[in-house]
C-alpha cells in the first residue's frame, strides 16, 4: 500500500509540474507585453527575461500551493482563447512573440544607408524651390478629417503592444493602414498637381509620391511625429524622425517584431550628427524599408 500511495504521489507530482511548465508558454508572452524594451548589445532580452518570470511565478505556485497551478494554467489558456474572439493578444500574437525571440541579431539587420547629399544644379534651383512650396502649402495635420482618419488608423494595428513600445505603435499602425492601401495614381501629363491630405483620403488613397508624403507627413504629424520630406530629381517621400540611438533601437525592435511577416529583409535608416531617421515610403512593406535613392534635391523637416 505504501509503494502504491507513493507512485501514485509521484504520478501527481509529475502531471502538476508538467502542467506548470505548459502555463509558462502562453505566460510569458503575456507578461511580456508590459515590460518595456531591454537590449543588450545587438539583442531584445525581454521576452527572455520575461519566460524567467514566468517560471519563477509558476515554480513559487508549485512551491506555496501545488494545486493552484491547474486553474492558473486554465486561467492563462482561457485569456487566450478569449482573445482569439475578442481581437485581444492571441495565438497568433503568441507565435509572433517567440519568432521575435530566435530572429537574428541586428548587426545582421542593420542597414545604414550613405549619407544624403544635396544636389543643386543651377538649372533646377527654381524648379525645386517650387516643387517645395509646393509641398509645404499643402500639409495640413490640423485639418480635422486628417486627424480623424489619423487617429482612428493609429490604433486599427498593434493596440496590445502599446504597454510595452508606447506611442510608436500608433505610428506604426498609422504607416500600416497607409502603406497598404496606398494606390498610385499619376499626374497630368506634363502637369505637376499636389493634392491635400484631405483630397487624397476622399479619393481612397490614390496618388503618386508627392501626394503620399504630403498625406504620410500629415497623418503623423496629426498623432505628434516628427518628421521630414526627402525631394530627389524623380521622387519625394517622407521619413520619420526617431531621436538618438537609445530610441532608435527600441523603435528598431518594434518594427522587426511587429513586420516580421512583411517580409522584412532588414531596416534602413540613416544617422545625422547622433540622430536617427527612417524610410517610410510607399515603395517598402515596412518603416525603415529600402531606400530609392540618397541623392537629394531638398530636405525639408515638419
Amino acid at each position: 500500500m505504501a509503494e502504491k500511495g507513493h507512485t501514485s504521489f509521484f504520478a501527481r507530482t509529475l502531471v502538476l509540474n508538467t502542467i506548470g511548465l505548459l502555463t509558462i508558454l502562453p505566460l510569458a508572452p503575456l507578461i511580456n507585453r508590459f515590460i518595456p524594451p531591454v537590449i543588450v548589445g545587438y539583442w531584445n532580452i525581454d521576452l527572455l527575461l520575461s519566460i524567467l518570470l514566468s517560471f519563477t511565478l509558476v515554480r513559487l505556485i508549485l512551491w506555496l500551493f501545488r494545486p493552484l497551478v491547474i486553474p492558473a494554467f486554465i486561467l492563462v489558456c482561457g485569456v487566450i482563447v478569449y482573445n482569439q474572439f475578442a481581437e485581444g493578444y492571441n495565438l497568433k500574437n503568441m507565435i509572433l512573440d517567440y519568432k521575435n525571440l530566435v530572429a537574428k541579431s541586428w548587426d545582421v539587420r542593420d542597414v545604414k544607408e550613405k549619407d544624403l547629399y544635396l544636389v543643386k544644379p543651377d538649372l533646377f534651383d527654381s524648379g525645386v524651390e517650387k516643387a517645395v512650396k509646393g509641398l509645404k502649402s499643402k500639409m495640413a495635420p490640423k485639418d480635422s478629417v486628417v486627424r480623424n482618419f489619423s487617429v482612428k488608423h493609429s490604433i486599427e494595428y498593434f493596440d496590445d503592444y502599446h504597454p510595452k513600445y508606447g506611442p510608436i505603435v500608433r505610428y506604426l499602425s498609422l504607416f500600416k493602414h497607409i502603406n497598404s492601401s496606398f494606390k498610385y495614381v499619376g499626374d497630368p501629363e506634363r502637369d505637376e498637381y499636389y493634392a491635400s491630405p484631405k483630397e487624397t483620403i476622399e479619393n481612397g488613397l490614390g496618388g503618386d509620391c508627392d501626394d503620399h508624403t504630403i498625406l504620410m507627413i500629415s497623418c503623423m504629424k496629426a498623432i505628434g511625429a516628427k518628421c521630414r520630406m526627402v525631394l530627389t530629381e524623380n521622387h519625394v517621400y517622407p521619413e520619420l524622425f526617431c531621436g538618438d540611438k537609445k530610441r532608435f533601437m527600441q523603435i528598431q525592435e518594434a518594427i522587426t517584431h511587429l513586420f516580421a511577416t512583411e517580409n522584412f529583409s532588414g531596416l534602413y535608416y540613416r544617422e545625422e550628427n547622433g540622430n536617427y531617421w527612417i524610410n517610410l515610403d510607399y515603395t517598402a512593406h515596412h518603416p525603415g524599408g529600402p531606400y530609392v535613392d540618397n541623392k537629394a534635391y531638398a530636405i525639408v523637416e515638419f
